[in-house]
This record gives structure tokens, C-alpha cells and sequence, in this order.
């Protein structure tokens, strides 16, 4: 039961627990002392409730290793952590050294700052951020709770957010720059503490710390977190500005994973949320064609580069000309960590389709439908529109047919799939016969400079024969 405490402030929580505060000093000072602290990488270059859930057996079934982490166990989903299975993850001890570190921090701002203070805050939110999970975690004591939210959240503060700009002079904790850090393992723990759906914990969580840590109250955190995860999507080519995070209403991610999916939204849906439903065409929308089955009927590719003021923003701005005869496509530049984020962020959107909305899902289909054989996927990487570092274009087929596995979507509800009108543009091209057939002829002889001529040359003598004969029937009906 939390109570006031009148001393603090009336909006300090104090909950008895002395236990967990014994315990974990104990921790710290035998840490402290058997040890030279672990190095703590703290990245300082840039800086509606989301429901947390359990990825489903259908989709995790796909490829489970997308889903969980390599390098370090956030969140109660993997508690109690899994050390013995993958001798990979970070231990209890950095953790520990991170706790340090934002315990050092604190101190150097506000010198009367202690542990209990940490512990009885977060306490105060364990209700709030219970809530915040798909499960009910019964088997997890509100002890066991705050100890996890309260190491998690300091792991991730030390790394993303700079808190060297408290002096940490007198700490025995060696800072560490960008420059200092094993890329291998920064790039780990970025993927793990940003890319996975069930390895995650609550923003405000992190804000909290971040306010008892004199980090410029709460605003600081959110600032340079917001900042940092603009920098990850430019360096990914996945998005190239913010999102709508200012006043009146700003917008705070519910996690991590949040905030990423936050910078993937399509500047312009094809129909807009204002638009009733008994206006939208009746014509059902199945599924995408191919690639290559587009090429067909005469439909270009062009590939769009993203920019921050331009139209396309994102790799969800998919744009259809007004002809209907040109597809434009943001470059898609596929790595190793392509497919974890995009399964991750469905999964995001399908235990928040009503928050979240399915965007991304939608672009999800889109692209695995287009791309599913070796002859799309060709096609598309000579176009430009996907960039890809694989062994070869048979692997990134393979890849985008596995994408949408166990992923439940409507393509035929416009609330769903913002891309519902372009795919009934481009079918309805697909169907017309007299397209399809000027597009056969562009491509079988056109191409070709000889045959092109050869045509050309065929159909004169045709039309010279069709007017010969005309003239001969006409002057049979002069003569008589």
C-alpha cells in the first residue's frame, strides 16, 4: 500500500520494502568490491496505453530466434532470466554497474538522493505498470518487480541517454563514449532493447528514473531517447523525420518498440479516416499481384529516395501517379536486422491495432506479396527499390513469403490497409485487356531495336496492301 510521505513532497510514495533496498545494497557493495565496475556504454550523440504481450505460438513458430534476445533480457516475460541458456546475455552484474552509475549520477545533482527513494517511487507505479502487460506475472512478488523495472530501466538509461553530463569524476565507474564501446555488442543491446516486442518495459518507467536522476526532470529522457531513435531509423533508411511528438498534445511512446513504429506513418492514406464507408467502392481487395505480373500489364516501378521535408518520409510512402502507370516506392534496404524489426513491429500492431493502427502491417503484406518469387525480387532490386546484402535475390524471396506468416490483417478494410485504393488501381489496370496487350507488345518487340523495326516494317506493308487493295476495288466500281 503506498501512503505520502509529508517530508517529501505530496507527490512522493513510500512503501515499506525494506528487504529489496538490504538486498541490493549488499549487492552493490559486493559488486563495488570484488570488482573493477563493468564498462558502461552510455551513447550520448543524439538523443493511449501500449499493451506488452507475449508473441503468439503461429507467428513465433515462423522464426522464433526473431523474438528473443541475444544479449540482454529486458522486461518480466523473461523472468527468472535465462542465464543458463544463453551464456550471452548480460549479467546480473551489469545491470548492477548501470544501477551504480544512475545512483552516481543522482548524487552528483542532488546529494541527498538515495536508493529507498528509487525503490519507493517505482513501487508507487508497479499497479500501473502491471497493466501495461498482456499477462498477469502472479508468480512475480512487487519486490521482485521493482527490482526488475528499476535495474532494466537503469541498464537502458546508461546507454541511451548521456549521463555524463552529470561530473562522475569521483566515480569508479569508467565512462563510456561511442568511441570506447565494442560495436559488436552496442549493436546487440540496440536491437534487443529496441527491436523486440516482448523484451520491453513501460516509457514512464524510464521517465521516472530519469526525474529522480536530475536529468532535467522527465523531459530530458524523452528528448534524448526520442532524438536517439530518430538517428537509428536515418541510419537504417527507414524513416527520415520525427514523428508528431509536440505540443498541444505531445505524444509519449509507450515503449521502445513504440517509438519506433511511431516514425512509420504514410504522410497520405488513400482513404481518409473522414471518409464514410458507403462511399468506398464495393469491389473486394483480395491480395497484391506480383512484381513481375505489374511489369506485365505495364505498370513501372520507380524507386523514391526519403527526405525530411519531401513527400516521402518513410518506406511506408508508397505512391501510386495519377495515370496509373507508375508505382513509386520508397528503397527498401534490407540487412540482417530488416525482418526482426518489421515481424516485431506487427506484432506491436496486432495487440494495438486500435492505438497503433496497422500501418506497417499493411506495407508488410504489400511488400511480401510483390516480392514472393526469385523473378520479383530481380526485377525490383534493377529498379532500385530494394537494396539488399544477401547471398542472393532466391534468399530475399524466401525471406519476404515467410514475413506475413501467422499475421492476421484485412486487406479489404480500409481502416487497416491504407494502401486498400492503390491495390484496386493497380488490379483494375490489370484486368484491362488493351494494356495488357500494348504492355506485351512494348516489351516482346520494342525492346529490341530489330524487331521494333521489323514490326514497323510489317505493319507498312500491311497498310500499304490494305490501301492497294481499296484503290483496286475502287477503280473496278469507276470502270463499270
Amino acid at each position: 500500500m503506498c501512503q505520502k510521505d509529508q517530508s517529501m513532497g505530496s507527490d512522493s510514495c513510500v512503501l515499506e520494502m525494506p528487504q529489496l533496498v538490504h538486498e541490493l545494497k549488499n549487492q552493490m557493495a559486493t559488486f563495488n568490491s570484488s570488482s573493477k565496475p563493468q564498462v558502461v556504454h552510455s551513447c550520448h550523440l543524439f538523443s493511449s496505453s501500449i499493451i506488452i504481450g507475449k508473441v503468439r505460438d503461429l507467428t513465433r513458430n515462423v522464426d522464433s530466434s526473431e523474438y528473443d534476445p541475444d544479449h540482454v533480457a529486458i522486461g518480466p516475460y523473461h523472468h527468472p532470466r535465462p542465464q543458463s541458456k544463453n551464456l550471452h546475455l548480460a549479467m546480473e552484474h551489469d545491470k548492477l554497474a548501470s544501477l551504480v552509475l544512475v545512483l552516481s549520477a543522482a548524487k552528483a545533482a542532488r546529494p541527498a538522493m538515495t536508493m529507498e527513494v528509487y525503490v519507493q517511487e517505482l513501487a508507487c507505479l508497479v499497479d500501473h505498470a502491471r497493466n501495461c502487460y498482456a499477462n498477469t506475472f502472479d508468480d512475480m512478488t512487487s519486490e521482485q518487480f521493482v527490482r526488475m523495472l528499476l535495474l532494466d530501466g537503469c541498464y537502458i538509461l546508461s546507454r541511451v541517454v548521456n549521463l555524463r553530463a552529470h561530473h562522475l569524476d569521483d566515480v569508479g565507474v569508467a565512462e563510456a563514449g561511442v568511441s570506447s564501446a565494442n560495436r559488436a555488442e552496442a549493436l546487440a543491446v540496440l536491437r534487443d532493447v529496441f527491436y523486440l516486442a516482448e523484451n520491453q518495459i513501460p516509457f514512464f518507467v524510464l521517465e521516472k528514473i530519469g526525474e529522480l536522476t536530475g536529468l532535467e526532470g522527465k523531459y530530458r529522457v524523452f528528448r534524448e531517447i526520442s532524438d536517439y531513435a530518430l538517428v537509428l531509423m536515418r541510419m537504417q533508411r527507414y524513416a527520415m523525420a520525427a514523428p508528431a511528438m509536440v505540443p498541444p498534445v505531445p505524444t509519449v511512446p509507450g515503449n521502445l518498440l513504440h517509438l519506433l513504429h511511431m516514425h512509420l506513418k504514410p504522410l497520405a492514406l488513400s482513404v481518409s479516416p473522414a471518409t464514410p464507408i458507403s462511399t468506398v467502392d464495393p469491389v473486394p481487395v483480395r491480395r497484391w499481384r506480383s512484381a513481375t505480373e505489374y511489369n506485365f500489364a505495364g505498370v513501372k516501378f520507380n524507386a523514391r529516395a526519403m527526405s525530411e521535408k519531401g513527400v516521402i518520409r518513410c518506406i511506408l510512402d508508397v505512391k501510386l501517379d495519377g495515370g496509373g502507370g507508375t508505382l513509386e516506392i520508397p528503397v527498401l534496404d534490407i540487412d540482417a536486422e530488416t525482418w526482426r524489426l518489421l515481424r516485431n513491429l506487427m506484432e506491436l500492431e496486432q495487440r494495438n491495432r486500435e492505438t497503433v493502427g496497422s500501418h506497417v502491417t499493411a506495407y508488410c503484406v504489400f511488400m511480401s506479396q510483390m516480392a514472393c518469387t526469385t523473378k520479383d525480387v530481380e526485377l525490383l532490386v534493377k529498379r532500385g527499390v530494394i537494396v539488399h546484402g544477401h547471398g542472393n535475390n532466391e534468399e530475399v524471396a524466401k525471406c519476404f513469403v515467410d514475413l506475413c506468416k501467422g499475421i492476421m490483417f484485412d486487406p479489404d478494410d480500409p481502416g487497416c490497409n491504407y494502401l486498400r485504393e492503390t491495390c484496386k488501381k493497380l488490379e483494375k489496370r490489370f484486368q484491362s485487356n488493351p494494356r495488357r496487350w500494348t504492355a506485351w507488345l512494348r516489351q516482346r518487340y520494342l525492346r529490341n531495336p530489330w524487331l521494333a523495326v521489323g514490326l514497323m516494317a510489317a505493319a507498312i506493308g500491311l497498310l500499304l496492301a490494305v490501301i492497294q487493295t481499296v484503290y483496286s476495288v475502287l477503280c473496278y466500281y469507276k470502270q463499270r
